[in-house]
């Protein structure tokens, strides 16, 4: 029975990604005052791309071949270890921050790798400008999720959400300097505004798109289908680390039905905030984008040190 609900919340998280780009797309084309695509509309673009060939440049090697692949691997390993509507799952035992940092950068060194692979100048600026983000995002995203892990005396995921369950409605100044950082990462990790704008072809602005503009076809499906459910990951990672109730803690009926309706709820909400963001700020030159995430990483650091200076000296 564990092993069904762990391998159904996996297959929520594949299946539900695009609903929720979806949402955000719909919200922020609300908030301008423009119609806006249907909610389903992500699904129908990944099944027009699963559906023609993809075309291989010349000079491709294996690894501009086999980085989409590896890129949807690697985020579904990453989802099935985040407690999305219950916890103490099997894969409780490998949900650690460690871990699931591990498997982001192993989707972003491919994808790094295959945008220098076909040698184009768009593909090597893309890659440059990526590993420079990550770089810096990382730590930042570390940072924050060490502060939980200070107060919880754990790394591991599920543990941590039965700490916060289980001591109750707290104020924490170090989880509301933490929940900063890791808000502010996940926009650059992600690639949405003001770090990047997803739906723009500039060549002076492109991170992400930079790196699979030589893709097209299943491949590009599959790299497109992994960045959805990056971004509910993100998601889930902030509603449910630091924001956790509501979460199941067994697996009845009620318990699980009552997680999905939490779970759906907090991620909509953070969708709103998402879309209303993008629409009220620009995006940010390339330059500006260090500041941003040095300022994610000090309130990370602000947590930490809130952490020690009024929790654990007492």
């Amino acid at each position: 029975m564990a092993w069904l609900l762990a391998i159904l919340q996996t297959l929520v998280f594949v299946i539900a990604a695009p609903l929720l780009a979806g949402w955000i797309k719909r919200v922020k084309c609300r908030l301008q005052n423009r119609q806006g695509p249907s909610l389903f509309q992500p699904y129908r673009d990944l099944l027009k791309l699963y559906r023609k060939q993809p075309v291989i440049p010349h000079p491709a090697s294996w690894i501009f071949r086999a980085a989409p692949y590896i890129v949807f691997a690697s985020t579904v390993l990453t989802a099935a270890i985040v407690p999305l509507v219950a916890v103490d799952l099997p894969t409780s035992r490998v949900a650690d921050v460690i871990v699931l940092v591990g498997f982001f950068a192993l989707g972003r060194t491919f994808q790094v790798l295959a945008g220098m692979d076909i040698g184009t100048a768009f593909g090597g600026m893309g890659s440059s400008r990526e590993m420079t983000i990550s770089s810096l995002a990382e730590p930042a995203m570390l940072m924050a999720v060490f502060t939980l892990a200070m107060s919880a005396h754990t790394t591991n995921l599920s543990h941590a959400v039965n700490y916060v369950l289980d001591t109750g409605l707290v104020l924490r100044p170090s989880f509301i300097f933490a929940l900063g950082g890791l808000m502010l990462v996940a926009i650059a990790e992600t690639g949405r505004i003001p770090v990047d704008n997803p739906a723009t072809h500039l060549e002076l602005t492109m991170i992400h798109e930079a790196m699979i503009l030589e893709y097209s076809g299943r491949w590009l499906a599959l790299i497109e289908w992994a960045s959805q459910i990056k971004l509910m990951l993100y998601g889930v990672l902030i509603a449910n680390i630091f924001l956790p109730w509501g979460i199941a803690q067994d697996f009845s009926l009620p318990a699980l039905g009552y997680g999905v309706a939490m779970i759906a709820l907090k991620l909509a909400v953070l969708a709103l905030v998402l879309a209303l963001s993008e629409a009220l700020f620009a995006k940010m030159r390339i330059f500006r984008v260090p500041e941003y995430l040095g300022f994610a990483y000090l309130l990370s650091v602000l947590g930490m040190l809130s952490h020690i200076i009024l929790e654990a000296a007492r």
